[in-house]
């Protein structure tokens, strides 16, 4: 069993001064056990992540620029025979955005009562930790410190904007299908320019650009404040998934996405593994699966999933979220070739947590992505203490001498919600031409 062993920056520890203080990763493990046994169920079936492959009517066709992959600032009219469908996905960007647009900016003390707060905390590490990994890449590509150009995809209310300051980024651009959530965004990034200003010595912040639009159907280049700008980074966190209800879309956002990615840049995001999502529902037998935390109810055949629009509902803690879409990871690659970008690292959570979790151990404290366990004297627990940390029991039995120790945790339902996660990143690959003008790259 590997561990983290750390004794600073615990909270409420004015209980336990005259405690061993050691905060350890162990929930991790014990999910590791459990993907393993998923993964063996997988081998036996001959279901690994290429070889589950949905069923489409027709076969897959990779659209050129003049097929409109993306339309310009006004959508075209659609015709006669494309009502229906065109309604339809008209209907779900409106979903997507109200959805949005409603949701309540809730403060810090209301979020640390929620039971997700641990688990939403590790997230963001999860992103912390691969933006970092990323910037750092291309500061190592630039020279002379030139500045670093991002464009935030998706930035809903501007969660990683202390991200992108702390990456001394020097300017940005947030995109987003949702205005209200860009108001909320400009509301933050005013905040930290108003904060910045009263502290001594302190640097000027990243200059910004929003665009309220939606980033599967408008090419967002022509809404830049400047074209002709080169980026070093592309992060679509939690949001590529809307994207895959239909081909035309899933082109849109690659084409938005690489565009204008200088050559050697990255592309970056987190989404949910559809391939473990369908393990999962097949293990089941159903269309719907998950814990006490989350529930996937799936509107397809789970046996003969279509490539394109394989929508399913995701719940958070009995939250409803908005109608998503699997992402055929295979598919994902293949299209992301036509626009010169390359894939260089694919991890689920636990594997990328692996690698980052002595890099970023201390970040994981500051986050508090982890809870505390046994809990501290009038503290409770957000999951179930029957059931939900027996690993954790386990760990202080056998791997410690057992008094006044704490361990730094997720509950069971909490890392089985994470594991159905997984970070990706891509590379802008250089071009050559072909004689009508059209990039050509050999990935």
């Amino acid at each position: 069993m590997t561990s983290i062993e750390f004794s600073e920056g615990l909270e409420n520890e004015t209980s336990t001064d005259d405690l061993e203080k050691t905060l350890v990763i162990v929930a991790a493990d014990a999910d590791k056990r459990n993907y393993e046994v998923i993964e063996k169920e997988d081998n036996l079936n001959d279901e690994k992540d290429e070889d589950i492959q949905p069923k489409s009517s027709k076969k897959l066709k990779i659209c050129d620029f003049k097929d409109e992959r993306c339309s310009n600032t006004s959508l075209r009219k659609a015709k006669p025979d494309e009502s229906v469908a065109h309604h339809s996905r008209e209907s779900y960007a409106n979903i997507v955005a109200t959805h949005y647009n409603s949701r309540l900016e809730k403060g810090l003390h209301e979020r640390s009562k929620s039971r997700l707060f641990y688990l939403r905390n590790f997230h963001n590490w999860i992103k912390s930790m691969l933006i970092n990994e990323y910037l750092v890449k291309i500061k190592d590509k630039k020279k002379n410190n030139s500045p670093i150009h991002v464009h935030d995809m998706c930035c809903g209310k501007g969660g990683d904007l202390l991200k992108w300051k702390k990456g001394s980024i020097h300017h940005l651009i947030c995109s987003d299908i949702a205005p209200v959530s860009l108001d909320h965004c400009k509301s933050r990034y005013r905040d930290m320019q108003n904060r910045i200003g009263h502290e001594r010595g302190s640097e000027s912040i990243f200059s910004v650009e929003y665009i309220a639009a939606d980033c599967t159907k408008i090419r967002l280049r022509e809404k830049y404040q400047d074209p002709s700008m080169k980026l070093d980074l592309v992060s679509c966190q939690f949001a590529f998934h809307y994207s895959f209800e239909s081909l035309k879309q899933a082109e849109c956002m690659l084409h938005n996405a690489a565009e204008c990615l200088s050559a050697g840049g990255y592309f970056i995001g987190t989404i949910l593994d559809s391939n473990h999502l369908l393990v999962r529902a097949r293990k089941k037998k159903s269309n719907r699966f998950g814990n006490g935390v989350y529930q996937v109810q799936m509107d397809f055949d789970i046996n003969k999933p279509p490539l394109f629009g394989a929508k399913y509902h995701f719940y958070l803690d009995g939250v409803v979220d908005c109608p998503e879409f699997l992402i055929h990871f295979p598919t994902f690659v293949k299209l992301a070739k036509k626009y010169g970008l390359k894939l260089i690292e694919k991890s689920n959570f636990y594997d990328f947590y692996e690698k980052m979790k002595i890099e970023g151990k201390q970040l994981m404290v500051n986050m508090k992505a982890l809870e505390t366990y046994p809990p501290y004297q009038g503290a409770s627990l957000v999951g179930d203490p029957k059931f939900d940390y027996e690993f954790a029991e386990e760990y202080i039995k056998n791997y410690t001498s057992g008094e006044g120790v704490y361990v730094g945790t997720l509950s069971k339902s909490e890392w089985e919600a994470s594991s159905i996660y997984l970070t990706f990143a891509f590379e802008k690959v250089k071009n050559s031409w072909a004689s009508d003008g059209t990039p050509i790259y050999e990935i």
